[in-house]
């Protein structure tokens, strides 16, 4: 009975529920749409941080259009990997919009996994090019499993990708476990072997106050698309510069990290994801043009993607109810 009880969502469960990457995609790109027509509440996302390099946001967001409001609650520790642990972890709860009563609480490991990327994969579309056939991934965790799946489903001409991790095994484990996704992976030992001559390159490492970055602009190959997803740790900002458009997932939210510290002596993007889909700026506008997109993760994202798994649960009778 709505208001007396929520719909517990378990990783297990949501994986049950069976959302592929094209409806996630979708999801997203609809929720990037609403924002760039000023139809979504999104905060930028405030935190706290218990340990070095190490944060805690929450992450609220509410969409209107798809009757959907809620917030995610999600930390990303560096050194989880030495206790057995992953990186991110959190929970996602959605509220009804009329009466902001809780009516979910899920897992959202699945959830910021699948949807980062799929936002790549929205990125890319419009700005890497549409034969692209190389990717180089740089940090071989949750993110760089996630994006190789999502880039593939949407460019089926990419036959090779290399992989670069700073602990070697990783990368050497990431290319035995993705190489049934029907592409050549190659393990590389530093990261200017997986830049050089990729079409799309994807940085998914920790994300760092301090960052200690290696990718320089010589490495970036004409026609190359650069998605960071961990902020500037791996970019140095000579490469940003170099860039011939940069561009973000959401402006305000680069500003306020900017003020915050991070992105130093980087140029402001020329627009953002929003601005792009909506035709305010120009994507790719020649075979040429070398183009970096820094997504820093949007709650719209989470939302609309866990909305959506929420319904699909209730209809399919996944999932716990719970007392409040």
């Amino acid at each position: 009975m709505q208001g007396r009880e929520i719909l517990y969502l378990s990783r297990k469960d949501i994986e049950e529920v069976g959302m592929g990457i094209e409806e996630v995609a979708q999801a997203v790109q609809e929720a990037i749409l609403q924002k760039a027509l000023g139809r979504v509440e999104m905060p930028p996302k405030p935190g706290i941080h218990t340990r070095p390099d190490a944060f805690i946001h929450a992450m609220p967001a509410y969409i209107p259009e798809l009757g959907a409001a809620g917030i995610k609650w999600v930390g990303g520790y560096p050194e989880n990997y030495r206790k057995g642990l992953p990186y991110v972890t959190g929970l996602l709860v959605l509220n009804d919009v009329e009466t902001g009563v809780p009516i979910a609480v899920m897992d959202c490991t699945w959830i910021t996994a699948v949807r980062t990327g799929a936002a790549t994969s929205v990125a890319a579309k419009h700005l890497a090019k549409a034969d692209s056939k190389t990717l180089g991934v740089l940090g071989c965790g949750v993110q760089g499993r996630s994006n190789l799946a999502a880039l593939k489903a949407f460019f089926p001409a990419m036959v090779e990708v290399r992989a670069y991790d700073i602990l070697p095994e990783k990368a050497e484990k990431y290319a035995r476990e993705m190489a049934p996704i029907g592409v050549s992976v190659k393990a590389v030992s530093n990261p200017r072997d997986a830049v050089e001559g990729a079409d799309i390159v994807v940085t998914a490492g920790p994300i760092l106050k301090e960052p200690k970055p290696t990718i320089e602009e010589g490495w970036l190959s004409p026609g190359s698309f650069v998605c960071t997803l961990d902020f500037d740790s791996y970019v140095t900002p000579g490469a940003f510069r170099a860039a011939d458009k940069f561009f973000t997932d959401d402006l305000e939210q680069f500003r306020y990290y900017r003020n915050s510290g991070y992105f130093k002596n980087v140029p402001e993007p020329i627009g953002d994801l929003g601005d792009l889909l909506a035709g305010r700026v120009a994507g790719r506008e020649d075979e040429a043009q070398r183009i970096v997109c820094a997504n820093l993760g949007l709650a719209i994202e989470d939302v609309a993607t866990a909305i959506r798994l929420y319904r699909k649960a209730v209809s399919k009778g996944i999932g716990t109810r719970l007392p409040l």
